[in-house]
């Protein structure tokens, strides 16, 4: 039995070594270095292709001008920024739409939405951002799931305390910041 241990461990080994000698020789250090150098120069590049800023513009435009037709309703859970808000409003916790309230820091992760502002008809994206640092207040509640994703799909859903990768973890409230147009 021994034997044929040693048999089939000889055999394996010259295998193994035949395919790794084939392996070097049909590629080398210098195709290895071209096909690096090739990766080194392309994440260079990257950086300086072309970027779509328009909606960064428009977004920066609506945020200038306001939403004051709909401003009052900032602390409700109906207001169209918060389509897929699911917390606490900082509107309602002595913060805006926008900031968080003294005392808290915005999460360093977040989640995003898509919502159609009824005014202008238009939609655009929305960073919804956790406030942290300070026990939960116990203001306007709401829980909205419009396109929500599984949970599997962290980046889109928003049943996660999301001031987990904060030295301070524990949640206020919520922001809901517009990041661009959709």
């Amino acid at each position: 039995m021994i034997e044929i241990l040693s048999k089939l461990k000889d055999k394996l080994d010259s295998v193994a070594e035949r395919s790794v000698r084939r392996q070097a020789t049909n590629s080398g250090r210098r195709s290895f270095l071209a096909k690096a150098g090739q990766a080194m120069v392309g994440m260079a590049v990257v950086p300086m292709l072309p970027y779509d800023r328009f909606g960064e513009a428009a977004a920066a435009e609506f945020e200038q001008k306001g939403d004051s037709a709909f401003s009052a309703d900032d602390q409700q859970c109906d207001y169209w920024r918060y389509c897929a808000l699911s917390g606490t409003l900082c509107t309602c916790c002595g913060g805006s739409v926008t900031d968080c309230p003294p005392g808290s820091d915005i999460s360093k992760v977040s989640w995003i939405g898509t919502c159609e502002n009824p005014d202008d008809e238009k939609s655009y994206l929305i960073s919804y951002n956790d406030c942290c640092g300070k026990m939960s207040c116990n203001g306007c509640r709401c829980s909205n799931h419009e396109r929500e994703r599984p949970g599997y799909r962290l980046g889109l859903h928003n049943g996660i305390n999301w001031c987990m990768a904060n030295n301070k973890n524990a949640y206020h409230c919520t922001v809901a910041a517009i990041v661009g147009t959709a």
